[in-house]
């Protein structure tokens, strides 16, 4: 019979890794930082992290944006890959692929052509991850 000791090892050996998104954290090229307040229309040509608190717009068109588990942002969302780890309260529309991860919460509708969302995850809004690339609507 195998002690407690020699489960509690085999367990952690034999358990999963948590899944991990196509998304490097570290890549971004520009960044709004924990502790930065912004207001309005973000536009970006380059991949972007935001670990502070945003309202508005974030467009970063064929590029990668990243929310930091501390980051609460109040916008609409679009980018071509999308990783949440913090809380967004707007529309997201990733062209490519969302990530939302364990930490990870949004509060609006979702359109995506590939989702991925870690157990713990929580969205509350419509949800669209029907294949098609997803696109900008009006109004968004």
């Amino acid at each position: 019979m195998a002690s407690a000791d020699t489960l509690r090892e085999r367990s952690q050996t034999t358990s999963s890794p948590a899944p991990r998104s196509d998304v490097d954290e570290r890549r971004a090229t520009a960044w709004i930082g924990q502790g930065v307040v912004v207001e309005g229309r973000i536009t970006s040509s380059q991949d972007l992290r935001i670990d502070g608190r945003v309202e508005g717009t974030i467009e970063v068109g064929d590029h990668v944006l990243m929310i930091g588990a501390r980051a609460a942002v109040k916008a609409s969302l679009v980018a071509r890959s999308i990783l949440i780890s913090g809380t967004v309260i707007g529309n997201v529309t990733a062209t490519e692929r969302l990530d939302l991860q364990a930490t990870g919460s949004i509060e609006g509708d979702v359109s995506s052509p590939r989702l991925v969302m870690v157990d713990g995850a929580v969205v509350k809004g419509r949800v669209d991850a029907s294949g098609n690339r997803a696109r900008k609507t009006q109004g968004d």
